[in-house]
């Protein structure tokens, strides 16, 4: 079929107009630069090393390009990457060049600010430490807080080796005891507060805290003293020959207390007679314990 140029001449026609349109438009579209800040992206370290200190996370760059591109930039879309293959322990220097700065198509870099960025390197290490619970709050009143146990006891830790050094437990998020009457029992994450330092694994730790009864104190008047490890044949009389003894212990326990339930003794091993001053020890059962006498010592006459 013969080519015919004059075919057509107004889809031609219209076809020119539109070039010219859009070669109007893009060259409106002034190229222009601008100045970002941009986020700093460290790729490819060594393993078993860790930046340590408080490296960049963000780099200037001047871009150019079309100012509708520029206008139209979104966060994430101008990157700086930083290769760390050739770290090693110390202090380093890398040159971050405008080549190193991702962009999307048409538009350029002129300069990165700063072009060197130091680093410091350190040998990474591992490390088992205890887990220490973290409690907050007051039980409800006439209760207190008893034994706390969390399961499991210990945790790795990683990072570099100068801080795992210092560290010398790990922590959990707080378990609240406030107004608790009964053993209170979560399920809480594990951590460290530096930073620097993380766990080689996620861990969840259970945390148990035994919430008991208050103690109180007691006193038992007029409690008979006696006289314990006195030699055949002698006789000992004491002045006073009654104390009041002062126990603590749980509610029950202590309220249970009588006279004949608590002993005040005193201790007359190898004493030959005579007149003596000595202490009186309080005892009573496996549930309270005595926390004095009062008086702490009498008078005994030993014949």
């Amino acid at each position: 079929m013969a080519y015919h140029p004059f075919r057509n001449p107004w889809l031609k026609l219209m076809s020119l107009v539109m070039a010219v349109l859009l070669w109007m438009t893009v060259t409106r579209d002034q190229s222009v630069e601008r100045s970002l800040h941009v986020p700093l992206e460290y790729q490819n370290i060594p393993e078993g090393l860790e930046i340590v200190g408080d490296p960049p996370g963000t780099v200037d760059v001047r871009v150019r390009g079309a100012s509708g591109s520029l206008g139209r930039l979104e966060s994430g879309e101008v990157v700086a990457v930083l290769d760390l293959r050739a770290a090693r322990p110390g202090q380093r220097l890398f040159h971050l060049l405008t080549d190193q700065v991702r962009t999307p198509w048409g538009i350029q870099v002129s300069q990165v600010s700063p072009p060197t960025v130091s680093l410091e390197f350190e040998r990474s290490g591992r490390k088992i430490v205890p887990i220490t619970p973290s409690v907050e709050g007051e039980p409800a009143p006439g209760h207190v807080a008893g034994r706390v146990v969390v399961s499991p006891a210990m945790v790795e830790v990683i990072g570099p080796e100068s801080r795992l050094h210092r560290l010398t437990e790990a922590t959990t998020e707080p378990v609240s005891i406030q107004n608790a009457r009964t053993t209170v029992r979560d399920v809480v994450t594990v951590g460290v507060v530096d930073s620097a330092l993380r766990l080689s694994q996620a861990r969840t730790a259970t945390v148990t805290v035994d919430i008991v009864p208050a103690a109180i104190e007691r006193t038992v008047r007029d409690v008979p003293v006696t006289g314990r490890n006195l030699q055949p044949g002698m006789s000992a009389r004491f002045t006073p020959a009654t104390v009041d003894v002062i126990v603590r212990g749980s509610r029950d326990a202590v309220t249970a207390l009588g006279t004949a339930d608590v002993q005040a003794l005193v201790d007359l091993a190898n004493l030959r007679p005579g007149r003596y001053v000595l202490a009186v020890k309080g005892e009573s059962g496996a549930t309270s314990g005595v926390v004095r006498t009062e008086p702490a010592s009498v008078q005994v006459r030993i014949r």
